[in-house]
């Protein structure tokens, strides 16, 4: 049997198998509150061993997207109850992921008088869709003051003790694809003089503030993080290379002395070996890798122990029972990309299960 569907067991970690169902934004979310119809997708793909869930915001000046979730309100808890339910009925374990977009938002995605905030003022190049006004530039960012740094943190932690009462096995901090956290980690967006900003171990001061206050809440054990090293995504402008990875060995290295549970590492081709080694060797718990990678490839990760776990976005997206396909080698669906982000059914839960020809 291929090691992907073995049962997975390091520290306080157990999942039925070491496949992961990457983090997705669906945008199926109306009025930013999780539904039946969310429910049915998560259920529909727990073959997987770990869920971590779309981006979902802590607060809601960080729903910087159309119909993302989020975790602040007592009706959102309710609704992300009926998913945790769901897939712990098929023995999956699940993970809210925490996503403030920061500077990457419009205002007609944001509450009335609710505006975007960034580490800086900088604004963010390219434009972001909103269903009244339809494609729009980002919209300018106020920067945090101390007092909103303090602010973030809490609507973090408190973020977190919901995802707790909504029965998530626990969070994932989205440190990646240019929001909010990787924001402040970058110096060609965080121009701040501070102590979030300057040099490294200051950009990196609110990842780990966030970090300890949640693992202090929470439990270490229900912590995990995703990083996307080198990534340029949502306009985060390459820096120093050498920089770029003194910034994640660091971080990695202060996460494992919270004992944090899992690093999500999704990958890109400017990554270099000496970056994935450097995490692997100063972090101790689990590794997952994410990007690009076929069943035959993860399970090379697996065997060579460049990887704990591995996870899948498309697969998982547009295959209900991917896990099965995986095991039985048989073909798999294609992603219909025209309605990633659709409201509705379509190309969310109405993909089909394999059926012989």
């Amino acid at each position: 049997m291929k090691k992907l569907l073995t049962p997975f067991e390091k520290g306080t970690i157990k999942f039925k198998n070491h496949l992961v169902m990457a983090p997705m934004t669906r945008s199926r979310a109306i009025d930013n509150l999780p539904n039946e119809l969310m429910a049915n997708y998560y259920a529909q793909r727990s073959g997987a061993g770990l869920i971590i869930t779309e981006g979902t915001s802590p607060s809601p000046e960080g729903l910087g997207y159309p119909r993302i979730p989020g975790i602040y309100s007592e009706a959102q808890v309710a609704g992300w109850k009926k998913v945790t339910d769901a897939v712990h009925q098929n023995g999956s374990k699940i993970f809210l992921q925490l996503m403030h977009t920061g500077r990457i938002a419009h205002v007609a995605n944001l509450p009335n008088g609710i505006l975007p905030v960034g580490p800086s003022d900088i604004k963010a190049a390219g434009e972001i869709f909103t269903d009244s006004l339809g494609m729009q530039e980002n919209s300018v960012p106020v920067a945090l003051s101390l007092d909103g740094i303090t602010r973030v943190i809490e609507d973090f932690v408190n973020a977190s003790k919901n995802a707790i009462l909504a029965g998530f096995d626990g969070v994932e901090l989205h440190g990646a694809n240019g929001y909010l956290l990787e924001q402040f980690l970058n110096p060609n967006v965080n121009n701040r003089t501070d102590l979030y900003g300057g040099n490294l171990i200051n950009r990196s001061r609110l990842i780990l503030e966030i970090s300890e206050a949640i693992a202090a809440a929470i439990g270490s054990d229900k912590v995990g993080i995703r990083f996307s090293p080198f990534s340029q995504l949502s306009d985060q402008a390459a820096y120093d290379s050498e920089e770029v990875h003194q910034t994640y060995t660091y971080l990695s290295s202060e996460l494992d002395k919270l004992g944090i549970a899992y690093i999500h590492l999704s990958t890109n081709p400017e990554i270099p070996e000496k970056t994935y080694k450097a995490i692997r060797a100063v972090f101790t718990n689990t590794i997952i890798i994410c990007n690009g990678l076929t069943a035959e490839t993860a399970e090379e990760k697996l065997l060579d122990n460049s990887a704990d776990l591995v996870a899948f976005g498309r697969g998982f997206l547009a295959n209900p029972d991917f896990v099965k396909r995986i095991g039985k080698n048989l073909s798999l669906n294609d992603v219909d990309f025209g309605t990633l982000y659709s409201p509705g059914e379509t190309g969310y839960t109405d993909y089909p299960l394999y059926t012989s020809k």
